[in-house]
């Protein structure tokens, strides 16, 4: 049973158009497609996409982007661009097997969790030249920036984080967050900023992590590479305008501009103690651990799937019982698209007693699961703290 060549033949039947001339298997694919991808999710909140997504921690990582699809082939070589794999994340989460609170909105979370930012501490002294510079950070190992999803989205690439010998400038401005900054003033009092840019160095096999350093600049594209190291032909390198995350050194950096003889730089960076995490927090399509991860641990958490394109594969839908939906759901579009508003107005109520049948097989697994009270839990398992806790 081929149910992609059954959907397209009852969408077929429902537009009447029966020939492959008049409208093409591939463009219906493409309708198929965007119902699929951009609908079912959004109208019917489908028990069978409920999932679980679970990944490894990196030590000293504390945020994680949502995963994203990898960009994917229609037949007639349209491209689908990239889209987050799961439409978001749900309690129970779990590190380690033990279970952690889960925050969709910041001010409770960083209330409890707030980052720590010190005061301006002067680690160096200008001499007179924008460089190289050998800077210390006051406190580390030191929490990384971070390049958000759409930032990952823009390097055209589903590679997260990013890693390279050469800063990627495709990256909007917007989608950086900065976590360590080398700061001073020039002749003139401008302030002079370096900030690490949220890519990391590839290659390094010190077994440390290594934070590309950049100049921030304006939105969209200003971000720039430093001077002497981080764009062709001269590569960024464990010794070159760099920040060792783990032992807080930076190693010949070179600003953008000239440092007048005298004149304190400054450094500062966001430090927490790392350990196992207790906390997390969902937002920005980004996760964020609290404390952060010490060595790797296995983060869990309820999901809920975006479904995957429909493409040529009849095995990409495994509910055969959604066929019909789909099929209806497609030519529904299609008609719209077309202009044929009254086929589209008499095949609306059926459409609409398609999605309810679809919806009753979730809407009996949701209402088979009790309403959770004081006393629903099992003892010993409503406390996060109490992991082997035995009886008195």
């Amino acid at each position: 049973m081929n149910l992609l060549q059954d959907i397209i033949t009852y969408v077929r039947r429902i537009v009447k158009s029966p020939s492959n001339a008049q409208i093409t298997d591939n463009l219906i694919i493409d309708y198929i497609n965007r119902f699929w991808l951009m609908d079912v999710d959004a109208r019917v909140q489908l028990f069978d996409l409920k999932t679980k997504y679970q990944f490894q921690t990196t030590p000293g990582v504390d945020q994680y982007n949502m995963p994203l699809y990898n960009v994917q082939t229609e037949p007639g070589a349209q491209t689908i661009a990239s889209f987050p794999v799961y439409q978001g994340f749900s309690q129970s989460c779990y590190v380690n097997g033990i279970q952690v609170p889960f925050y969709t909105q910041r001010d409770p979370f960083w209330n409890l969790w707030p980052n720590y930012l010190q005061f301006l501490n002067p680690t160096a002294t200008g001499n007179g030249t924008s460089g190289p510079y050998t800077l210390n950070l006051p406190f580390f190992p030191a929490l990384p920036g971070h390049v958000d999803i759409t930032g990952i989205i823009a390097t055209g690439s589903n590679v997260d984080p990013i890693y390279g010998t050469n800063l990627n400038l495709s990256v909007p401005s917007t989608s950086v967050y900065s976590a360590v900054y080398f700061t001073a003033s020039d002749s003139n009092g401008k302030n002079i900023v370096v900030a690490d840019s949220g890519q990391f160095l590839s290659g390094n096999t010190g077994g440390n992590l290594y934070g590309l350093l950049m100049q921030p600049g304006s939105a969209p594209l200003g971000n720039a590479a430093l001077p002497n190291g981080g764009a062709l032909p001269t590569p960024y390198s464990t010794t070159q305008n760099t920040i060792n995350y783990t032992t807080g050194v930076a190693t010949n950096v070179y600003f953008p501009s000239v440092i007048p003889t005298g004149n304190p730089i400054q450094a500062q960076c966001y430090f927490y103690q790392q350990g196992l995490p207790r906390a997390i927090l969902f937002y920005n399509n980004c996760i964020t651990l609290r404390p952060p991860p010490d060595i790797p641990y296995l983060v869990e958490m309820n999901a809920y799937l975006t479904p995957a394109a429909f493409l040529v594969s009849g095995s990409a839908i495994p509910f055969g019982y959604m066929a019909e939906y789909i099929a209806r759901g497609a030519a529904r579009k299609l008609l719209s698209d077309t202009g044929d508003i009254e086929q589209f107005q008499f095949y609306e109520p059926l459409f609409k007693e398609q999605e309810t049948l679809v919806w009753k097989r979730s809407q009996r697994q949701f209402t088979a699961t009790r309403t959770g009270t004081i006393f629903s839990d099992l003892q010993g398992q409503s406390n996060y703290n109490n992991i082997g806790q035995g009886s008195t």
